[in-house]
């Protein structure tokens, strides 16, 4: 099969070049300036006050939780819809995972929050601002306030994104990030864990610098650094092009497919373009057909994968079944923008 328009784009400049040759001819290939020069600049993005790096996603959950104090057995209410991460990190950190449905946003359903929160009393929520939507965190913040648990964001999807002109990484008491080859922002691998408490921030600490306490060896090296501190420049025009990219498939698509709608207040970054159909594997085998990179994102609920309690999940279960996801990368051509949205109306 020959895929002509990938669903994934990546572009590297001559900064880039530059800096990764630089590096090499330095011999300063880990912890060094380009490490501190990306958590300076990521913190000032983000408006916290502290950021620290490591090598994925899945590790700033782990650690997250940890500095938060989960400890064997506590509860973790987790949305019963986003990548298997969201909820290993639980199970790795020996929390007891709860799972509670989404909302037509794709975010934590809030009435299901808080039922979950009277029941289970969790230590931790974990919101996913699931394919670039931010979850409703006036609200989430409002509930953990009145019953007392933290708020751990799983931003991995959504780097840039905002609600109410916040973004998110700053709502909670600690944001999780990723910078795997596919997200806004790309190292290759990499992660971050983001926070304005200074309390928080030295538990963070404790489980990556080594000392007085046990820790993991979990950095970044420079070159994942400097290509994120870069591609982090460039962030804003290009989360811009994702939105106008958005804009053309809504326009034109709704009423043949379930469009994404954006939450009001929400600045939606698009990590992907997800539609809904009843008829989503046929359609996606037609787009492929034609050399469109459709793919499933995801065809499997938490509760379904990984042993945990669970209240029920109508919208997680229907969706699953109906989801798929478009390119929406902003180095697409705007001829190829119209050739997916032409053979979408064809394939429906």
């Amino acid at each position: 099969m020959n895929i002509r328009i990938p669903i994934i784009g990546l572009e590297f400049g001559e900064e880039e070049k530059e800096a990764l040759i630089n590096i090499l001819e330095s011999k300063r290939i880990t912890r060094d300036g380009w490490t501190e020069k990306f958590q300076e600049e990521f913190s000032e993005f983000l408006g916290v006050d502290y950021c620290s790096t490591v090598c994925s996603g899945t590790v700033a959950l782990f650690i997250g939780l940890k500095a938060l104090g989960v400890k064997d057995g506590e509860r973790v209410v987790v949305p019963a819809f986003s990548f298997m991460a969201t909820i290993d990190a639980v199970l790795l950190a020996g929390g007891r995972p709860v799972v509670v449905d989404i909302d037509e946003y794709y975010t934590i359903d809030l009435n299901q929050l808080e039922d979950a929160v009277k029941k289970y009393k969790p230590r931790v929520v974990i919101p996913v601002h699931l394919y670039g939507q931010p979850a409703d965190m006036e609200n989430i913040m409002y509930l953990s306030e009145r019953y007392g648990f933290y708020v751990l964001e799983d931003c991995a999807q959504a780097h840039g994104a905002e609600y109410k002109g916040k973004k998110v990484g700053s709502w909670g008491h600690i944001g999780a990030f990723s910078f795997y080859a596919s997200k806004n922002v790309p190292m290759g691998e990499g992660g971050a864990l983001t926070t304005s408490d200074e309390n928080i921030y030295k538990e963070i600490r404790k489980w990556i610098d080594f000392g007085e306490h046990p820790a993991f060896n979990v950095r970044i090296t420079e070159f994942q650094a400097a290509l994120g501190t870069l591609q982090l420049r460039k962030l804003r025009e290009r989360n811009e092009r994702r939105r106008n990219i958005a804009r053309i498939y809504t326009e034109n698509l709704s009423g043949l497919y379930e469009v994404p709608r954006e939450r009001e207040g929400a600045y939606h970054v698009y990590h992907l373009y997800t539609l809904r159909h009843e008829r989503r594997d046929e359609i996606v085998k037609k787009l492929r057909d034609k050399g469109i990179d459709a793919r499933v994102y995801y065809d499997y609920l938490l509760n379904e994968i990984r042993e945990s309690e669970s209240l029920p999940t109508p919208n997680a279960y229907r969706f699953k079944r109906e989801v798929f996801a478009v390119p929406v990368h902003p180095f697409l051509k705007e001829e190829e923008v119209y050739e997916v949205v032409n053979s979408l109306k064809e394939s429906c």
